[in-house]
C-alpha cells in the first residue's frame, strides 16, 4: 500500500473519530461530561451542591457517590486531577472498577504513571470486563513505548465484545489506527 493511501486512511479513521476526540474520561460513551458549576465555581476538590444552590465539601457532603462520581469525572475531564482525586476520595464505594479506573487516570495525568498503572490493575481485578481501564491502561502502555501489550489490551477490549466502543476506537487510535493482533 502506497504512503498517501495510508496517510488517507488514518486522516479519514481521525475525522470519523473527531467528534468523539474530546472525551477523556468516563464510562463508555461518547459525550463529554456536562460543564457545570463544580468546574466554573467551586475550588479545592469541593463540588456543587443543587440542592443547597453552593459549593460543598464532598467528604462533608450527603451527596450519593454517583453525584461525586460525575462531579469527579467533570473535574477529571476539565485537567483539575488533584481535585478529582479528592472527589473519589469522598465517595462510599471505594473498591469499585470505575473509581480505581478514575484514580488510574487522574494521577496518570498529573505525572504519576506507575500509581496510574496501579490503579487501572485494580479497576481490571475488580471488574475484568470494565473495557474502559483496559483502554486507558494501553493507551498509557502506548505512552510508555509497550506498544504490544497495549495491542494485547486492545485484543482483550474486542474479546469482551467492546470492538463497536470508545474505549477500543480510543486505544487503536493511540496505536495509530492499525489493528495486528
Amino acid at each position: 500500500m502506497n504512503r498517501k493511501i495510508i496517510l488517507f486512511t488514518l486522516a479519514a479513521f481521525a475525522s470519523s473519530f473527531a467528534g468523539h476526540a474530546a472525551f477523556a474520561v468516563g464510562d463508555d460513551n461518547s459525550a463529554p461530561p456536562k460543564k457545570t458549576k463544580t468546574t466554573t465555581q467551586c475550588k479545592d476538590g469541593k463540588v456543587w451542591d443543587a440542592r443547597r444552590n453552593r459549593c460543598v465539601d464532598a467528604k462533608r457532603s450527603d451527596l450519593g457517590d454517583d453525584v461525586l462520581f460525575d462531579a469527579a469525572r467533570e473535574l477529571a475531564y476539565a485537567g483539575q486531577y488533584e481535585n478529582a482525586i479528592k472527589v473519589l476520595g469522598a465517595m462510599k464505594e471505594q473498591e469499585s472498577a470505575r473509581v480505581f479506573n478514575y484514580l488510574g487516570y487522574a494521577n496518570r495525568k498529573a505525572g504519576r504513571m506507575e500509581l496510574g498503572m496501579q490503579y487501572y490493575k485494580r479497576a481490571i481485578q475488580a471488574d475484568e470486563n470494565y473495557i474502559l481501564a483496559r483502554s486507558y491502561m494501553g493507551q498509557a502502555l502506548v505512552e510508555q513505548g509497550r506498544v504490544e501489550e497495549a495491542r494485547a489490551q486492545l485484543v482483550e477490549i474486542r474479546d469482551r465484545g467492546g470492538e463497536d466502543t470508545w474505549a477500543y476506537r480510543a486505544l487503536l487510535l493511540s496505536l495509530g489506527g492499525v489493528r495486528q493482533y
